[in-house]
């Protein structure tokens, strides 16, 4: 395509928006109203109803998108994205001891799980033994308790972790 077959297109698409907003939109609005004139994304951007090339008119390709598992990693950390290798199935999960969690780690694997997501326990979190005053009444609630590198240790014995990916959420 040439310079002024990329604007006859622009405009084309311009004008088909605006049919398809008083068409195909209307006819639904009219009768299930939005819920809102405006929607925002948790960066409290305004989300579009609809994008189209017009949106990206100043993007640079390999600056602003590039390629699958390279930087910037607008389009995936995964080269070959989900024809190589499927989205990781990911529960958060964590229980009792690490013994326990581990059980149930591997019951999850068994069950179809791609990926671990630890829920340590507050203690944990804070960066407390359990052990410590200031972890009381805290110790058994939520979570596995991580209070050594035993812990560590027993928390994935048994799981090939060259396999299986690990998340670790502290957050608190």
């Amino acid at each position: 395509m040439n310079e002024k077959d990329d604007i006859k297109e622009m405009n084309e698409i311009k004008k088909e928006k605006d049919r398809w907003r008083e068409t195909t939109v209307k006819k639904v609005t009219d009768k299930w109203p939005l819920r809102s004139n405006s929607f925002r994304n948790l960066s409290n951007y305004e989300v579009q109803d609809l994008y189209t090339p017009d949106d990206i008119q100043d993007l640079e390709y390999q600056k602003d998108l590039g390629f699958p598992g390279e930087y910037p990693y607008t389009r995936g950390v995964q080269p070959t994205m989900y024809r190589g290798r499927l989205w990781t199935m990911r529960q958060f999960a964590g229980l009792g001891t690490a013994l326990d969690t581990n059980k149930r780690f591997k019951y999850l694997i068994k069950n179809g799980q791609t990926g671990l997501s630890v829920a340590f326990h507050l203690p944990t979190i804070y960066g407390y033994e359990s052990s410590n005053e200031m972890a009381s009444g805290e110790v058994g609630k939520i979570g596995v308790a991580i209070d050594t590198l035993a812990d560590m240790e027993d928390l994935f014995s048994g799981i090939d972790l060259s396999k299986i990916s690990t998340s670790m959420t502290i957050n608190g």
